[in-house]
């Protein structure tokens, strides 16, 4: 008896540590990995592309527009169970060039840039019915189909369509 006891509470331990696992917070990053040492290296007027390039390697991307610009981005996020990933860090790394290749400006950021968003919860109206849950369900019984032994316009039970459908 004492024995079952015992081995009762060990399996609710073990099953509480199992369960207790699972609630911890899932951490990711994303994007470019952050050397401090290099890319506080990169200086105006000192820089050209092939130098940024072979120290900090290839950006996250490129503009396709208007001045050539490179993008280094690094996003740190924190999941909670059952919800949605939240930013935690970020850092944004802005390389400006000039048109001969040479680093022109070099602009740093952080969370300082995150906004927050919060989706308007209205309903968009739609045309047509409100229809509850069971109304739904339910609400095509009897609605489908040909009724039995009735005749279509060609005299035959069923149908009207080929097969008496």
């Amino acid at each position: 008896m004492r024995d079952n006891r015992l081995m009762v509470r060990g399996v609710a331990a073990v099953t509480l540590a199992v369960l207790a696992g699972g609630c911890s917070s899932i951490r990711d990053h994303r994007g470019y990995l952050i050397d401090p040492a290099l890319t506080d290296s990169v200086q105006p007027g000192v820089d050209n592309r092939l130098s940024v390039e072979k120290a900090l390697g290839q950006p996250t991307f490129k503009s396709q527009f208007g001045k050539p610009t490179w993008y280094y981005v690094s996003i740190d996020t924190k999941q909670k169970p059952f919800t949605r990933p939240r930013t935690n860090a970020e850092f944004i790394m802005k390389v400006n060039f000039d048109a001969a290749g040479n680093v022109a400006s070099v602009e740093r950021g952080g969370m300082e840039k995150v906004v927050r968003i919060n989706p308007d919860r209205d309903k968009t109206p739609t045309l047509g019915r409100d229809r509850s849950f069971f109304e739904d369900l339910f609400g095509n019984i009897g609605a489908v189909g040909a009724v039995p032994g009735a005749t279509g316009q060609t005299g035959r039970p069923g149908g009207s369509g080929p097969n008496g459908s």
